[in-house]
């Protein structure tokens, strides 16, 4: 028979030719208002985690229990702190220059690294009568408030007992490591001050000796006087500072504040496991799910076709209205007359009864002829497509099938798969012959 020019390969709306609204894409056109070619990416993103919501809600709440679980798992925590005021010795403090910012003297930065110490521990291991210092070390923190000469002496424990003890030993450690570094260096400055005194009294008691043998008004005499004056003068200075130090109050500072008990563990933290056992799932039920949408080409919906193949959805089901639409779309299209091939897609599914429909339908639109045959020669297509069955490989070789023999693909009737079990549309009654001919 005679192809109306309308379909032909180079002919207005057939494939290569302009478009003249009638062919495929004119049928989308009239259907429905234009919409943005190209979505946003977020928008494609959502759309996919909203397809795959099941497999991402799976792994939140697989990533919420093995957060649960690590939380259950994890051995509780205490911390006690005990805050210890440093108050300056008087000997080799290390200080800062005191400013607007900065009020305390004290370098309580070097103080804080002291407590932290290996001597410091060794003490507080004697204190707590433990053999591994080095082990203390690790469980305590020493932190310094801004503008204070307070050290937070923090100590971490298996039981609240153990960490108020461990807390409170190393304040008192570090208060009695900082009274004896303070004696030793008045020890050390004594010590030297004493030779340093006896050394002196020696020349002076020389200067002395020796002064009522020199003749009075000689040179000889004058020197030993002015010698004499100036070891004077030094046994004086020395003595003060001997004496000045021996009288020195050595104090180290105080705890202010003792260490107690924790009432609940800090460590671990709920939120921290859940909140982070929810952001691992998120990241995996997100990978899952777009690795799934990859490789899953289940026609579910409407959407999925026209993702994964490009072709557009001309009606679902058996809506008799949609039926009409595309009926006189199709009518549109062969304005000439020709053959019309509905060829079902999904293995098991008989078109004849969207046939029947549309045959029905053109009734008085144009001298179409319906057909279901795969071996018939025709102007245009529709493909029948049952929902979450047919995959978008077996649509994709439909249309490659139907392209080799120059049939235009117009577009896909989705059913449902109720209505592809057999459900019938209520339009009218199929006619017995599948090639007959609508006029």
């Amino acid at each position: 028979m005679s192809h109306p020019a309308s379909s032909l390969p180079g002919g207005p709306g057939g494939p290569g030719g302009p478009d003249n609204g009638y062919g495929p894409r004119g049928l989308v056109a009239r259907r429905e208002p234009a919409e943005p070619a190209e979505p946003a990416e977020f928008a494609r993103f959502g759309a996919m985690l909203l397809r795959r919501r099941v497999t991402l809600t799976w792994f939140l709440l697989g990533g919420l229990a093995l957060g649960g679980l690590a939380l259950g798992l994890s051995p509780a925590s205490y911390t006690a702190t005990a805050e210890v005021l440093v108050a300056p010795t008087g000997v080799q403090d290390q200080t800062n220059q005191t400013t607007q910012r900065q009020r305390e003297p004290l370098n309580l930065d070097t103080e804080a690294q002291i407590a932290h110490s290996a001597v410091v521990a060794a003490r507080a291991a004697r204190i707590l009568k433990v053999q591994d210092p080095e082990a203390l070390r690790e469980r305590v923190t020493v932190n310094v408030p801004p503008n204070s000469a307070v050290l937070a002496v923090s100590y971490a424990a298996d039981d609240p007992a153990g960490a108020a003890a461990g807390a409170q030993a190393f304040a008192k450690g570090y208060l009695a490591q900082r009274e004896s570094a303070a004696r030793h260096a008045i020890d050390a400055q004594l010590k030297a001050l004493s030779g340093k005194l006896r050394q002196v009294d020696s020349a002076l008691a020389a200067v002395v000796a020796a002064l009522p043998r020199a003749p009075r008004g000689s040179a000889a005499r004058t020197i030993a006087v002015q010698r004499q004056n100036v070891l004077t003068r030094q046994v004086y200075a020395l003595t003060l500072k001997h004496d000045a130090l021996k009288t020195v109050a050595v104090t180290p500072g105080s705890v202010i504040s003792d260490a107690r008990p924790p009432d609940s563990p800090t460590r671990p933290r709920p939120p921290l496991y859940l909140g982070s056992g929810l952001f691992l799932g998120l990241l995996a039920g997100t990978g899952a799910a777009m690795l799934r949408d990859r490789l899953d080409t289940r026609l579910r919906t409407a959407a999925d076709i026209e993702r994964l193949t490009g072709l557009p959805v001309l009606c679902k089901g058996g809506n008799a209205r949609e039926l009409r639409e595309l009926a006189m779309a199709v009518a549109r299209h062969l304005r000439d007359g020709g053959e019309l091939l509905v060829r079902g897609v999904t293995p098991g599914v008989d078109p004849e009864p969207i046939a029947d429909d549309l045959r029905l339908a053109l009734t008085g639109l144009a001298p179409i002829w319906v057909r279901t045959d795969h071996e018939a020669r025709a102007d245009a297509a529709l493909l029948v497509v049952e929902s979450r069955v047919a995959r978008s490989k077996q649509l994709a070789q439909a249309v490659r099938q139907l392209r080799r023999t120059e049939i235009s693909p117009l577009g896909v009737i989705l059913l449902t798969s109720s209505a592809a079990a057999g459900r019938r549309p209520a339009i009218g009654r199929p006619p017995a012959d599948p090639g007959a001919r609508a006029s």
